[in-house]
């Protein structure tokens, strides 16, 4: 049981961890992220769409309680980061980090699984 605690809490922790960097990325408007998704012909009010919503994720999944929005959060994530390696794949830019956070959501969302059908 604690190990499973220890596997939850260390991917739960990074993927927080990434998407509360990315949100401040987004959110003060990096001048490269911009330009990235300037080229890409994304609207710039969509970054800041993205931010908050990464923000709030983020703080949804390390918050104690609030399952359901937790469920919405791992959810938002997911599709996120599938979205994130289709778009790297077809700019043929790296697409091995969104997929590597996509595998420690998975993770995370497994061993929270299991640490919650165990308490």
């Amino acid at each position: 049981m604690k190990r499973d605690k220890v596997i939850y809490w260390i991917t739960t922790g990074l993927v927080a961890a990434a998407m509360l960097t990315s949100a401040t990325m987004y959110l003060m408007r990096n001048p490269e992220l911009m330009q990235s998704f300037e080229t890409l012909g994304i609207p710039l009010y969509f970054v800041t769409m993205l931010g908050i919503t990464k923000l709030l994720g983020a703080i949804a999944l390390i918050i104690p309680g609030g399952e359901k929005l937790k469920e919405w959060a791992y959810a938002g994530f997911a599709f996120t980061f599938i979205g994130a390696v289709w778009t790297h794949i077809a700019t043929g830019t790296p697409w091995i980090a969104p997929l590597i956070f996509l595998a420690l959501l998975s993770i995370s969302y497994l061993f929270r699984l299991r640490v919650s059908k165990a308490s």
